[in-house]
């Protein structure tokens, strides 16, 4: 697919600088390098710039705001010059914790006494497609690493505490010495197609009136077009024959990597597992541009900036090769 890197969090080309990372002396000198400059997120949300919050905040390692913050975490280089992640957290906005946090989309924004005063952090899932490749991509790779160390340490192996390595790109156990990497789950996202129908699901979930693609995650020892064809069939009861990879997506939303697949139906009708979609039905082209036009009278596109977006704006615009 020629246009499949234009997905968000993709095609920014960042040099992730795999041999700094085991070289401690040239990874010093970097963090010593005044150039340098560490990305910071909150709770999971990173640190956006600008009344539209459409740039991705970039802080000297020694900024105030950074005192009790690590920045031991190295994203890549920029222009030659290091990017860590630093993880504020631990702070507490005066205004305390919104209840929104976590939510599907959380409106909230925090702002620290010692930052300007454009600069606030706020969800990426509502800004992602402001942001410039290479900001949406050093804060997608932020996220999810922050994320895999909140969650990951502990020894899966004994259960001991394990310690970060590798300019945090690695875990290993203090007791038994097992090593462990930062996890990203497959997801195969699939853009079912019949003539001039697509097939859209409702998870649950969903803010009210949106419908996405169906997706679902790939399995021990399975291909990823098995994994299409099992999880089209186990949600919708729709029957799918030639599978094709067309794009894949980070979303660190937790952790996952959207496969997306071009997929086509040998059947019609849906029965829908109510266990796992809410609805689901098959929309026309005529249809999808009025969904698009926010002019539906029942449905709302999937979010901005979704690997599932892209796929259906690509079949509409007949992109598919």
């Amino acid at each position: 697919m020629r246009i499949a890197e234009q997905v968000t969090f993709g095609g920014s080309a960042l040099d992730r600088a795999d041999a700094l990372r085991t070289d401690p002396a040239a990874l010093a000198a970097a963090r010593a390098d005044p150039r340098a400059r560490a990305v910071a997120l909150w709770r999971g949300k990173p640190l956006l710039a600008g009344a539209r919050r459409d740039r991705l905040a970039r802080l000297p390692l020694d900024h105030p705001a950074l005192a009790e913050a690590a920045t031991d975490l190295l994203l890549g280089c920029e222009a030659g010059a290091a990017v860590f992640a630093a993880d504020l957290s631990a702070w507490v906005p005066p205004e305390g914790v919104p209840e929104t946090l976590g939510a599907f989309a959380d409106p909230s924004e925090q702002r620290h006494p010692a930052l300007p005063a454009d600069h606030a952090f706020a969800e990426l899932r509502t800004h992602m497609v402001a942001l410039a490749p290479r900001d949406a991509e050093l804060a997608a790779t932020a996220r999810g690493l922050l994320g895999w160390h909140r969650s990951h340490g502990f020894c899966a192996r004994c259960g001991a505490p394990s310690a970060a390595e590798r300019a945090g790109w690695m875990r290993r156990c203090t007791a038994c010495g097992a090593a462990h990497f930062p996890r990203t789950d497959p997801v195969a996202i699939m853009l079912v197609t019949r003539g001039d129908h697509a097939l859209l699901g409702r998870s649950p979930g969903f803010p009210e009136g949106m419908y996405s693609l169906l997706a679902g995650f790939i399995e021990p020892g399975e291909t990823v077009e098995a994994a299409v064809r099992r999880e089209v069939a186990e949600e919708s009861g729709i029957r799918v024959g030639r599978v094709g990879y067309m794009a894949s997506q980070p979303w660190p939303f937790p952790a996952s990597l959207m496969i997306g697949c071009h997929a086509e139906a040998v059947s019609a009708e849906i029965r829908v597992d109510p266990t796992e979609l809410e609805d689901a039905l098959w929309i026309t082209r005529r249809e999808l541009q009025d969904v698009f036009a926010h002019a539906h009278p029942r449905l709302s596109a999937p979010r901005p900036g979704a690997i599932a977006e892209f796929l259906l704006r690509a079949w509409l615009a007949d992109r598919l090769d």
